[in-house]
């Protein structure tokens, strides 16, 4: 089976869409969003797409196309859809596949299920998305904490936005992870931009020898 990666973040607009788009430009996957809240506009397979300039065909479909750009089981409700948390497996492909979540680990999918159930029934090793913003100390210790509580495999963090080496620092010691690096914001954000920044800021070794 090919390698697989769960992306997920500390809270929503972290960039964990740019930052799976990076990813999988980086490695030649396939990316697939199981979940999509909010249809107006672009959407995140198609911001993947986009930024990443991923093939089509490398670009799986979601499982729930949900209208409202709300939590997932409000979304559902609106659009008088019952999502099946069971349901959802990773679909089977030959090359790396990239999987984001919406929002964070505790987003409800629906009035029972967070996606952090979901993950603990594949244990798919996780990217945590986390901004590196005041409070983010605070988020992603916490989100590593529920991770670990399931059992979930924690490939490492990877931050998003302006150097803060301490927060950095104090983030990889006091929750034991591994840093795998960061994506400073960018303007413009292009195709070319975020190739050349994830190549500076990431090393693919990290990726590919926990995902072999």
């Amino acid at each position: 089976m090919a390698a697989r990666v769960v992306i997920t973040g500390t809270d929503t607009c972290v960039g964990k869409t740019v930052f799976s788009a990076a990813l999988t430009d980086a490695l030649s996957g396939c990316y697939w969003k199981p979940v999509q809240s909010g249809l107006d506009g672009e959407t995140d397979s198609e911001a993947v797409r986009r930024l990443g300039r991923i093939e089509a065909r490398r670009i799986l479909p979601e499982s729930y196309r949900l209208a409202t750009p709300v939590s997932p089981h409000l979304s559902a409700r609106l659009d008088g859809v019952t999502i099946r948390p069971e349901s959802l497996s990773p679909p089977p492909v030959e090359a790396p596949l990239v999987i984001e979540g919406a929002g964070g680990l505790m987003v409800p999918l629906t009035e029972r299920t967070v996606f952090a159930d979901v993950f603990q029934r594949w244990r798919i090793p996780v990217v945590l998305c986390a901004r590196t913003a005041l409070g983010t100390i605070n988020h992603t210790l916490l989100s590593l904490e529920a991770l670990r509580a399931r059992s979930i495999p924690v490939l490492g963090v990877a931050f998003i936005g302006d150097e803060q080496a301490d927060t950095e620092r104090t983030i990889a010691e006091l929750g034991h992870v591994r840093v795998l690096g960061r994506l400073p914001h960018l303007a413009p954000l292009t195709p070319d931009s975020l190739r050349r920044k994830f190549c500076e800021g990431f090393n693919m070794d990290d990726f590919r020898e926990a995902l072999a």
